[in-house]
């Protein structure tokens, strides 16, 4: 007679090991009962439950991308009407037409760049927003808008929002992982938790090398066994909160010291899993590529299906996608990040997941339709192109729509505000609930902005 495991513990050494089993169990609950990462209700019935964030660092420029503008082959090497009211950072410029090609894709149409082969297949899943615009036309300022929602490094990121206002699913793993091969523009200010506890910061990862032993660098100790670990954690965690109750049970930056221990510890087993890659199947692994990105996009999905709760991907070190010099590099960028960002939509919703999963494409801005120098564009915060993907978001569609050259956004202007307060919806959060007291005043992401879009939801 074969017996379950649990059967075994019930019945061999007169039940104790059941007894033990309790124990451990009860323990576990209390660690996650006691964590600001245990998993908390939304506000309401959220559509996604976790966010992944392609971020192309530098700013792809729309009218190359996902908003094609025929006016601009028309008028390509002349300038601009007066109506137009186009203007550079560098005055005002000859238009450039688009050295790519657009494509109707998918049954519904929409137009794609032939740049992006791979994203193309899935363009039934995507909705493109042409309509977005931000505060500056400079990267650092852009790039905190967009991650955090302001334009100075003062501010905690979205994901930490996100940790803050959710927990996270998996006690064993971080809440919000950041993946970038060196340091963007700005750097981890884009991933900080700021005046929020510093368990919600970012973990980031070096993903120029995604061997476990390489991303996991410190965490794992090879000269102690676990429960040499574990006697040794809970040791510091008795210390630790003796200084506590000495203090009445009010220092947050040790308590937040406490739970990343915690976490570090934990992760050792089962992080060691997720960001083993060679685990997945050669047909997997070739689908997503053998670059530091794809490995890194392959990551993400293997990050969310074992419930971290919000995954950030920047292309890389810098900033990649600004093209000053010759738009047509973006030829290049694109063939960085097409083949595995289209793997990662395809995989998710293949394996059910897409449907609760928010993707998130773009930069921090976008770029002119006129052109700098000969053959390069100029940076453009008054309008520019990103697509959302799964989530409850409507796919097959693009939302709003910018002037006839691709400068300004015109019909239906989404601002950054109002993408975030749109995701917090999608993920089930009431942007202006989500607040933190810091200060003497009640701060949020969207700090007094923001509109929810109900259009572009399924």
């Amino acid at each position: 007679m074969f017996l379950s495991r649990r059967e075994m513990l019930q019945r061999m050494g007169t039940g104790l090991g059941m007894v033990g089993l309790a124990g451990l169990l009860q323990q576990d609950q209390a660690r996650a009962g006691d964590s600001p990462m245990a998993p908390k209700q939304p506000h309401f019935r959220p559509r996604a439950k976790r966010l992944i964030h392609v971020f192309m660092n530098g700013g792809p420029s729309q009218v190359d991308t996902f908003d094609p503008k025929p006016e601009l082959t028309r008028w390509d090497g002349q300038r601009p009407p007066q109506t137009a009211g186009l203007r550079t950072e560098r005055g005002t410029n000859a238009l450039m037409k688009s050295p790519f090609r657009f494509n109707q894709c998918g049954r519904s149409g929409l137009p794609i760049s032939e740049i992006f082969p791979h994203i193309s297949e899935s363009a039934d899943d995507l909705c493109v927003i042409r309509s977005m615009h931000t505060n500056v036309p400079n990267h650092e300022p852009s790039l905190l808008m967009m991650t955090c929602g302001e334009t100075q490094p003062i501010r905690p990121s979205m994901g930490s929002w996100l940790v803050y206002g959710l927990g996270t699913e998996n006690q064993n793993l971080p809440g919000f992982v950041v993946m970038c091969p060196g340091k963007p523009v700005v750097g981890p200010q884009l991933w900080s938790n700021s005046f929020l506890p510093g368990i919600f910061q970012g973990t980031h990862i070096n993903n120029s090398n995604m061997e476990p032993r390489s991303v996991l660098q410190n965490i794992d100790n090879r000269f102690l066994a676990s429960s040499s670990q574990r006697e040794q954690m809970d040791l510091l965690r008795r210390f630790n909160q003796m200084h506590l109750d000495r203090r009445g049970g009010a220092d947050q930056p040790l308590e937040s010291r406490i739970q990343s221990m915690e976490v570090a510890f934990r992760m050792q087993t089962e992080a060691q899993d997720v960001f083993d890659l060679n685990r997945e199947t050669v047909a997997t692994r070739a689908r997503y590529g053998d670059s530091p990105f794809g490995k890194a996009c392959l990551a993400a999905r293997r990050l969310v299906e074992s419930g971290v709760r919000v995954v950030q991907i920047f292309t890389g070190g810098g900033q990649p996608w600004d093209d000053h010099g010759d738009i047509a590099n973006h030829r290049g960028n694109a063939r960085t990040v097409d083949q595995p960002v289209g793997a990662l939509i395809k995989d998710l919703k293949h394996r059910g997941l897409l449907d609760d999963t928010l993707v998130l494409w773009g930069g921090e801005f976008g770029r002119t339709p006129a052109s700098e120098g000969a053959k390069g564009r100029d940076h453009n915060h008054h309008g520019f192109s990103v697509f959302l993907a799964g989530g409850g978001v409507k796919g097959g569609m693009a939302y709003g729509a910018s002037d006839d050259f691709g400068f300004a956004a015109m019909e239906k202007k989404m601002h950054v505000h109002d993408l975030h307060a749109t995701m917090l919806h999608l993920m089930g959060i009431d942007h202006e609930k989500l607040t933190y007291r810091y200060s003497g005043r009640d701060f949020r992401l969207t700090d007094v902005h923001g509109h929810v879009n109900h259009e572009i939801m399924a």
